[in-house]
């Protein structure tokens, strides 16, 4: 097997564990980050009734992106975006799914812009 294939399978071990601990509902939605190599995405989820409640991904962000913004300041504004989005559904509290990816980087700096906007979790 190959390193990145040991990566993959290892992530999506902690996301498998991690997932079955996590439960979103109306109230609390679950916010689950997917992190690819370019780019950086989030959802509100309401695991109650399968819907997305809100989403933002760094793709929308994509004119910063020609500004040579660093990865990890675009997901830090993304946060920023999702808490939005978030506030304008009345939502405060949310369940934080970070995928599997570890916490740093990328998912570390889109915590902390979510919380910086006002998001608790």
């Amino acid at each position: 097997m190959t390193h990145a294939a040991e990566l993959r399978r290892a992530r999506l071990a902690r996301h498998e564990r991690i997932r079955e601990r996590l439960r979103g509902s109306a109230a609390r939605p679950r916010l689950s980050v997917f992190r690819s190599l370019s780019h950086i995405h989030a959802q509100l989820i309401d695991d109650d009734s399968g819907r997305t409640l809100a989403a933002a991904s760094s793709l929308e962000l994509k004119a910063e992106k020609a500004q040579k913004t660093k990865k990890s300041e675009l997901a830090a504004r993304v946060g920023e975006l999702i808490a939005r989005r978030a506030k304008e559904k009345g939502l405060e509290s949310v369940v934080f799914d970070r995928g599997g990816s570890l916490y740093h980087g990328r998912v570390k700096a889109f915590a902390d812009g979510a919380r910086k906007a006002g998001l608790k979790f």
